[in-house]
């Protein structure tokens, strides 16, 4: 399948129902994004929510990804185990504006609970079924069997298979800078057929794909930008070009 274009994006737009939120002063309507909130229009291929902690990246995923249909603690919308229901109503104040295509494939990778991902895998494939076992498609070998790094790669290289869409949460927290660039590559594969990617991050190389979109969470709302105007790519620019006087500033 061919790389998607605006009008046929798996998601094309979230808007808040804000006739429905009934404070602005409890969680998670106090978080700025939601408070100044504004239409978002994603990118058919890539976009990127980023932003310092605290700013709600991880909840406006979550919601994006319920609203869709998945497990608030990832998987394909298959998956519906629950180790501790602690995802925010957010989603039920969401909508989801949706392109005229349906996803082949689909994920919501969540680097805080893929050890539960992991688990309930392991859990399935105990119980008698038609076919093979789950986890054969994650490259056949036991994701705690393996490193964080090393389990979260056998996701994206096995279990994303293409036409798909793609939402992921901090992907980059056990990956090396070496294969933060395997994953751009793995991406940029998966973007030539037909997938769509939402992900949040903190990580400047994995922000590096070409043409997509950047929101950046701030106290003011959410603001398009790109990656050179991002704090994190001007923190790590300063810290390679100049980490003696930067240190020199931080230890002061």
């Amino acid at each position: 399948m061919p790389k998607l274009t605006e009008t046929d994006a798996f998601i094309r737009r979230l808007q808040l129902k804000e006739e429905e939120i009934p404070s602005y002063h409890t969680f998670p309507f106090d978080l700025p994004v939601i408070r100044h909130f504004q239409d978002v229009v994603f990118h058919p291929n890539v976009t990127y929510i980023i932003g310092e902690n605290g700013m709600g990246k991880s909840t406006l995923l979550e919601a994006i990804a319920v609203a869709f249909g998945f497990n608030p603690e990832g998987g394909t919308r298959n998956f519906r185990f629950s180790t501790y229901d602690s995802h925010s109503p957010l989603d039920t104040y969401v909508r989801l504006v949706k392109g005229v295509l349906r996803p082949n494939d689909s994920f919501f990778f969540r680097a805080e609970t893929f050890y539960n991902v992991a688990t309930n895998i392991e859990e399935m494939d105990k119980q008698p079924q038609a076919g093979g076992k789950v986890i054969d498609g994650f490259g056949g070998k036991s994701l705690h069997e393996q490193s964080h790094g090393q389990a979260f790669f056998a996701a994206f290289m096995h279990r994303f298979r293409g036409n798909g869409l793609y939402i992921l949460d901090e992907p980059e927290a056990a990956l090396s800078p070496l294969r933060q660039m395997s994953m751009l590559a793995r991406i940029h594969e998966l973007v030539e057929n037909g997938s769509q990617f939402i992900i949040s991050t903190h990580a400047p190389m994995l922000m590096g794909y070409p043409d997509a979109k950047l929101l950046e969470l701030t106290e003011d709302g959410m603001q398009e930008t790109t990656l050179e105007q991002t704090s994190h790519y001007t923190l790590l620019k300063q810290f390679i070009e100049n980490r003696d006087r930067l240190l020199h500033h931080l230890f002061e």
